[in-house]
């Protein structure tokens, strides 16, 4: 037994060489392993990252494109479906007629279907039209008909399927975006196909993967050679190994930090040409007053006043920017303060008396549909100055049984409502109010004012949970 013993102590004692080898080349391996691990996994992580924000931007900027294309739709048609009763079939043949008409690109178009599955309007696809298309999926089994119903019903929302291309036939992922006309019980819809999209997710996707294995392949390759010259250049190695790993990462921080830098410098060049001939008319103002100021000449008070007064009046266009763009109360306080301020401030400007009423209610609205309201406030008390002639207005915030009821009456000249009537304006509230689902009513008679009643329906009341300690 003895002798078994001595043989294995024999076998494991290892000369002071192999030690040095086993010394300088285990945590070598151990660090490179834990080096290809961390990069690998870190690289892979990072790319998913960064390949979601691109399949997202692009999903974003396609879901934007379709609204903007429906939204361009809706006002076509504003006219002829806002004055048109749920019968008027001479309304809904024009309509129909319209939106067969509104082609766009090799495949786009607009498509109708009634609440009941018909298919009114397919201008790239005819043999849809006139047919009951109920329960229709598509090749996967996700419906289609039926769920885009659904979604109109709702107040309007996107859905994405497989669909044959009308210019190829070939099938392709499909991001539709549907608004529904709820007097007449149609879904309107448009879309687009986003196979070049997914195809291009899945060759970054093969990119990062071949980059990855590239990548293991080097780290692999340098290890072996590492152990191989473990005795001269082990520590070096390592060290340099730690340095790459650094570098990379120092690198993704400096991109990180050129692309917020390059964000701000956007925003900065936005700025700056609005209030650079303040500016220059400040320094202008400032410089001649000191060279007054040198020579003794009185007129320097003058001079610098003028500076003074420029100077004020680019701060003050600094925070109209800012106020305009998204006023900081309306985050801070809520919709019903930033109201207040809104509307006080057009008193003190217009020299109109104004009167707000709100009445805190339990569910806070969300943040899409607190600038919508804050937006349309701002378009009916612009269109009060410019156009109503008006001595007085009520204003109110409150929450109903239904949702949240805004109502701005004015006691100006008002305006006679026909097909034609409505600006820019009015047609910006109508199509604000009806992204959210919700109803924007417009009275108006002649000498005796206007009224705006717009109304946001439950589904953008904020649930118990999700509220802030903040007024509406």
């Amino acid at each position: 037994m003895s002798t078994i013993a001595q043989r294995l102590r024999d076998l494991f004692e290892f000369s002071y060489g192999q030690k040095v080898f086993l010394v300088a080349s285990l945590p070598l391996v151990l660090a490179v392993t834990l080096i290809s691990f961390v990069v690998t996994n870190q690289s892979r992580s990072l790319a998913e990252r960064e390949i979601k924000g691109l399949e997202q931007q692009l999903i974003q900027a396609k879901r934007d494109e379709l609204k903007n294309y429906l939204s361009i739709a809706r006002t076509a048609i504003v006219n002829t479906y806002g004055l048109a009763g749920p019968t008027d079939e001479a309304a809904k043949l024009q309509v129909t007629q319209e939106l067969s008409s509104m082609l766009y690109g090799q495949d786009g178009y607009f498509f109708v279907f009634d609440y009941e599955g018909n298919n009114l309007v397919a201008p790239r696809q005819t043999f849809l039209i006139g047919e009951n298309w109920s329960g229709l999926e598509d090749v996967n089994g996700v419906p289609i008909t039926d769920e885009l119903i659904r979604i109109a019903r709702s107040g309007g929302g996107y859905h994405s399927f497989d669909w044959p291309k009308p210019s190829d036939g070939v099938t392709e992922r499909m991001f539709v975006y549907v608004n529904g006309l709820q007097d007449w019980r149609w879904v309107v819809g448009t879309g687009v196909f986003i196979g070049d999209i997914l195809q291009t997710v899945a060759d970054a996707r093969a990119d990062v993967e071949a980059r990855i294995r590239q990548t293991s392949y080097y780290i692999v390759g340098i290890a072996i050679a590492a152990l191989i010259g473990v005795f001269l250049s082990g520590m070096f190695i390592n060290l340099r190994e730690r340095r790459l790993a650094d570098a990379k990462l120092k690198d993704l921080t400096q991109r990180i930090i050129d692309t917020q830098e390059e964000e701000r410098g956007r925003v900065a060049r936005e700025l700056h040409d609005g209030i650079n001939q303040m500016l220059v008319g400040v320094r202008y103002a400032l410089e001649l007053a000191r060279r007054r100021l040198g020579l003794g000449d009185v007129r320097a008070s003058e001079s610098l006043g003028k500076g003074i007064d420029g100077l004020g009046g680019a701060i003050q266009e600094v925070r109209r920017i800012s106020r305009d763009l998204r006023p900081g109360v309306l985050d801070d306080l809520g919709l019903g303060p930033a109201l207040k301020v809104l509307i006080d401030d057009f008193s003190n400007r217009t020299g109109i008396d104004a009167t707000f009423e709100t009445v805190v209610f339990r569910n806070r609205l969300d943040e899409e549909a607190r600038i919508a309201l804050y937006r349309i406030a701002q378009e009916a008390l612009t269109n009060i100055d410019r156009h109503a002639q008006a001595t007085s207005i009520d204003a109110s915030l409150k929450g109903q049984r239904n949702g949240a009821l805004l109502r701005i009456t004015d006691n100006g000249k008002g305006f006679k409502q026909t097909r034609k009537s409505g600006g820019l304006g009015l047609r910006n509230m109508q199509e604000r109010i009806e992204q959210l689902g919700g109803t924007i009513r417009i009275t108006s008679e002649r000498a005796k004012g206007t009224t705006i009643e717009a109304r946001v329906p439950l589904t953008h009341m904020l649930r118990p949970q999700e509220q802030k300690v903040k007024a509406p």
